[in-house]
Formats: C-alpha cells, sequence, structure tokens
C-alpha cells in the first residue's frame, strides 16, 4: 500500500473565470489486479502491455489504484512529478523475496497479459479471490511459485545449468557487496 500527500494548491479555472482552492490531501493507493481490472474496463487495452501509455492514462491508472473515501478530481491535478515517481517505484517494487529461475525456455514472451488471463491463472493454480488485492507483482510471483510447485514434470538442472545458476548468484552478490570473493 503506497500513501501520497498531495500538497494544497491554488488553480484558475479559465472556463469560470474564478479560483480553485484544492486542499492537502493523502491519498492511499494499491497496484493490484483490482486496479488493473477497473483500468482495463474503462480502456479496453491491456495495462501491462509495452505500449506507452497518455498522461491521461496513467493519471486514470492513479485514480483506479486509489483505495477508500471519495477523493476530489481535482486533486489528481496536483501531483507533482516527485509523487508519480514514487507510485513508479512503488508499482516497480517485486514486494517479495522470491526469485524465480526459470527451468524450461521461455514461450509466448509476446503474449498479451490482461486482467482476464491473470483471474484465470489464480483458477487455474486454486488461488483465492482475496489475493486480487495483493500488490500484482507479489501476485504474479506467487502464481509462478505455485505453477513450478504444481507441475508434476519437474526437470531436473544438470550439473552445468547447476554451475552456472550458482556462478551467476555469486556474481550478483559480488556486485551487490562490492566483494572480490
Amino acid at each position: 500500500m503506497l500513501h501520497l500527500t498531495i500538497p494544497a494548491r491554488e488553480y484558475y479555472d479559465e472556463n469560470t473565470n474564478e479560483f480553485i482552492q484544492i486542499k492537502e490531501q493523502t491519498l492511499t493507493m494499491e497496484h493490484s489486479l483490482i486496479s488493473l481490472s477497473k483500468w482495463e474496463a474503462k480502456w479496453k487495452k491491456p495495462f501491462l502491455s509495452k505500449e506507452r501509455k497518455s498522461p491521461e492514462e496513467v493519471l486514470d491508472y492513479l485514480r483506479c489504484m486509489t483505495i477508500g473515501r471519495e477523493v476530489d478530481p481535482l486533486v489528481y491535478r496536483s501531483i507533482s512529478q516527485e509523487n508519480v515517481d514514487s507510485v513508479v517505484e512503488y508499482i516497480n517494487d517485486p514486494m517479495t523475496a522470491t526469485i524465480i529461475t526459470d527451468l524450461t525456455p521461455r514461450t509466448g514472451r509476446n503474449r498479451i497479459v490482461t486482467s482476464e488471463v491473470i483471474y484465470y491463472w489464480m483458477i487455474a493454480q486454486n488461488i483465492p479471490p482475496e489475493y486480487e488485492k495483493w500488490h500484482l507483482n507479489r501476485l504474479m510471483t506467487l502464481i509462478k511459485v505455485c505453477s513450478i510447485e504444481n507441475n508434476p514434470n519437474k526437470k531436473k538442472m544438470s550439473r552445468s545449468e547447476i554451475a552456472r545458476q550458482n556462478h551467476a548468484l555469486n556474481a550478483a552478490r559480488r556486485a551487490k557487496y562490492r566483494t572480490k570473493g
């Protein structure tokens, strides 16, 4: 869950020729399957695609992420670039310590993933619908873990695959901790 404090501001509305006061407000936001579904229902296209979003679409996703009480729509006009950066950082956070190393070749990389596809994966993996409120990255990790654990044909790694994986993990740790070995 993300809490954004939007500062108070004053705007001049050219249509009505008057000043509009916007009070400081704290928004509570959640990047979840619910917010994704709301956005896709309105825009009729996948949010998780690599297609660039218009400023209006991005702002609308922030509205879809907002949970709790009603928010004055003008508050979203006061969102600063710093606020947007916080939201992007929050969306990109994996929200888990789980790391999945693919044991099988990747297929369907260009597959379009919509909220309905994610709901299907949840149903296929017997994941309860309450999990739709989880941070989306954490939910996707859970789906991958369930898929791996439920796979009856678990492929054992060869010695060379294990050595490559360990070499990559050790290199990452050396880089993280800035050590030589």
